[in-house]
């Protein structure tokens, strides 16, 4: 198969008519359904658009390759798009794309599907064949090119092998080996193999690259290429197989790094710049860029794994669960539209806990963790180990799957297809069960109960303290460690006891630096420059929406004023909420879920009390821009 027959012309978009991101993507889909490529268009957008969020297919230098695999695609198919104005497509050079390739792989597509599209990412990477793309007018031309380029392509290939092997037995190079692997598998796994074989040629570097992709591992390195070789480079956005690099030089980058930054990574392999990794997860000291990760930073990263997946349960959830409480006072508890927010709310609601625990096992196991995980939060839930037991879980169920891998990675390989399927989750479950049924969940039960009725035995003064706290802690980092940690203590509370004071707290806490920002280039513009100024009215719909990543690009341009403004107001409007007994009853919404919590006028002062005297000790602390 080649790439011109995947390239059906009656499907190609010469003259895009979309001007955004999205709209060029809908118009793509419309047209693969309308050749009945695709069966259903929602479920392939879905796809689609997960796709792009786990790292944009916008490639640069004006191309774009977004993909997707589904069981909804009747062919594999490569429709090709042209957009002769150019298309902001979030890509990685920040230019305009002008030409799309969007692939259509069928669930279970085979490898002659998957490598004829390998063969495309490839012949992108030339810059001629692109420009002749550009100017091409017609669907005849532009299957005109590719199949001459395939051509040229296989001509080259035999030429590059004949000469390789005449000079193979005089000609000492250096010798790296590589792996490259996309999360999907599709595009950028070969797009990064064949960047890192060109510069490779040109530096005189002999490489061979191994890629991880949708159709299985091609060209696997062998033990005796990887102990030959003077470095690797692991151009990858997901986890490969790592044991086997134990001792060597290793490069550790995205795979969008393969693609644009080849020479940089041979040449730090090939040198020897980098870390050694080690098995055992440390490495020696070095000055790569991918040093070993602190034991912290391992813990938050997957903690924050848990609490991204969770949030849409929590913000869609809660609010949802707000309005119900609306209706609930208007019209009564026996009201349907209060049953059905209700319903709908606290059903979103329930899995908060298992769903933290399931991503956080995730983190650490990778999929097989991900059901042990979920359960165990589930079990928190049961035995009232709650929030708090439910994180526990997580952890717990993550690190049990990589022991049970560890103790059978020794199995014959007859066997090895039966453990994803049957031993990691029997045994994983199992084993994390018994851990929660016998010693986390009881241990954790006590612990929450104790942890509520301190919070109920504090009086007034510590309450307000306790405001104090989780407000200026929502400004410290504005979406960083503090800041996500009293968010999920108060998400906790909330979960475990329905009261809403303390999402009062850290609401107010989020709310009060970009409206700081907003209020201060207001009133006192001889502070700003004119685009500080521009950008600070927008913090004025983000802060009463509860958005404090606003207030971060003021934060890094000067973050001793900004910082300490925003911590002293946040901190007193946190305090106050607690010392005039506010409530907010969702995790989210800002301004919008205020009248539905006890004291909202009060809750609106405390928020105008803390804007206020940040909004004053910034402007007043902060020079003049002449200055």
């Amino acid at each position: 198969m080649q790439v011109a027959d995947l390239l059906k012309k009656d499907v190609m978009l010469l003259n895009l008519k979309a001007t955004s991101k999205e709209a060029a993507i809908d118009e793509m889909i419309a047209n693969l359904y309308k050749y009945r490529i695709i069966s259903e268009q929602e479920s392939f957008k879905k796809a689609i658009l997960a796709r792009e969020e786990q790292s944009s297919t916008g490639l640069g230098d004006g191309i774009a390759m977004p993909h997707a695999k589904m069981a909804s695609v009747k062919e594999p198919t490569v429709l090709f798009a042209k957009s002769k104005a150019g298309i902001d497509y979030d890509s990685l050079d920040g230019q305009p794309a002008h030409l799309f390739f969007m692939i259509a792989v069928p669930e279970g597509g085979n490898d002659t599907h998957l490598q004829t599209i390998a063969a495309l990412s490839r012949l992108l990477m030339e810059p001629d064949f692109v420009n002749k793309l550009k100017d091409a007018s017609t669907p005849d031309e532009v299957e005109a090119l590719f199949i001459e380029s395939t051509k040229e392509e296989e001509a080259q290939e035999k030429t590059n092998e004949a000469a390789k092997s005449t000079t193979a037995a005089t000609d000492e190079k250096p010798f790296v080996v590589a792996v490259t692997a996309c999360p999907t598998g599709i595009a950028h796994t070969y797009m990064a193999e064949d960047a890192l074989k060109k510069k490779a040629k040109e530096m005189n570097v002999d490489i061979k690259v191994e890629t991880n992709g949708s159709d299985g591992t091609k060209n696997r390195l062998t033990s005796e290429e990887i102990k030959r070789a003077s470095g690797v480079i692991v151009a990858a956005s997901k986890k490969v197989e790592m044991a086997r690099f134990d001792g060597k030089h290793v490069v550790e980058r995205p795979v969008v790094d393969g693609i644009k930054k080849a020479e940089e990574l041979i040449t730090k392999a090939s040198n020897q710049d980098a870390p050694i990794y080690r098995d055992s997860g440390e490495r020696s000291e070095g000055d790569g860029e991918y040093e070993k990760q602190s034991t912290w930073g391992k813990i938050y990263k997957d903690l924050m794994n848990g609490i991204s997946h969770m949030l849409p349960f929590v913000i869609g959830g809660g609010i949802l669960l707000a309005i119900s409480f609306l209706f609930e006072n208007v019209l009564g508890d026996e009201s349907q539209f209060f049953l059905f927010f209700n319903g709908v709310g606290g059903m979103a609601f329930n899995f908060l806990i298992p769903i933290l625990a399931g991503y956080i096992a995730m983190s650490i196991g990778d999929r097989p963790a991900l059901m042990p995980g979920m359960v165990a939060g589930l079990m928190a839930v049961d035995s009232n180990a709650g929030f708090i037991g439910g994180l526990v879980g997580g952890f717990a169920a993550g690190y049990i799957v990589v022991l049970i891998k560890h103790l059978l990675r020794n199995m014959p390989q007859s066997l090895a297809s039966i453990k994803p399927i049957l031993l990691y989750p029997v045994i994983g479950l199992l084993v994390t069960g018994a851990a929660m049924y016998f010693a986390i969940g009881p241990v954790f039960s006590t612990l929450n109960n104790y942890i509520l009725d301190f919070l109920t035995g504090l009086g007034t003064g510590n309450i307000v303290l306790l405001g104090i706290l989780l407000g200026g802690m929502m400004a410290i980092d504005m979406g960083g460690p503090f800041n996500k940690a009293a968010y999920a203590f108060s998400i906790g509370i909330f979960t475990d006891t329905g009261d809403g004071a303390f999402m009062a707290a850290v609401m107010v806490g989020g709310m009060v630096p970009p409206l700081a920002i907003a209020l201060a280039t207001t009133f006192f513009k001889n502070k700003f420059t004119e685009d500080e100024r521009k950008s600070g009215t927008a913090n004025y719909i983000m802060g009463l929406s509860f958005v404090t990543e606003g207030a971060i690009p003021f934060a890094a341009a000067d973050p001793l004023r900004v910082i300490t403004s925003s911590v002293i107001g946040a901190a007193i409007a946190g305090g106050l909420t607690q010392l005039f007994h506010s409530t907010i009853p969702a995790p989210h919404g800002g301004i919008f879920v205020v009248p539905l919590g006890d004291a909202p006028i009060f809750f609106l002062l405390s928020l105008i009390i803390g804007a206020v005297i940040s909004g004053l000790i910034l402007g007043l602390w902060k020079k003049p821009v002449s200055q």
